[in-house]
């Protein structure tokens, strides 16, 4: 399943996109995250699911457009650490911060951790 931690308002999409599908919930992402967001432990959205995921801390949901803004999802020069370091490729951000400070990342959008509206 899709879960996506985040908001959106008049000046974009400011989202963390954890497929739970794909995560297998190894904590890479806690370690090289240097905001601190992230947090593993059960599925807030498959119930039924024993094995733990990834997710963003509940205290941090309402901030992810500040604090993932260092990292430079979508428009720095390579994926955000988390996103790198997500062998399953469960991790993305959404287009926001692409659409704030321009697209120059010269990698393909999921290469980049960033998911296109549909």
């Amino acid at each position: 399943m899709i879960a996506h931690y985040g908001f959106g308002d008049g000046s974009g999409d400011w989202y963390v996109t954890i497929d739970t599908d794909k995560c297998n919930g190894c904590g890479k992402c806690l370690e090289v995250c240097p905001a601190k967001i992230l947090e593993v432990g059960p599925d807030e959205i498959d119930i039924f699911r024993e094995e733990p995921v990834a997710s963003v801390k509940y205290e941090e949901r309402r901030k992810v457009r500040y604090s993932c803004a260092s990292c430079r999802p979508g428009y720095g020069a390579e994926p955000t650490p988390c996103v790198g370091v997500c062998e399953p490729k469960a991790i993305s951000h959404s287009d926001g911060w692409k659409s704030l400070y321009g697209h120059n990342c010269g990698m393909r959008n999921e290469d980049c951790g960033i998911r296109e509206k549909h």
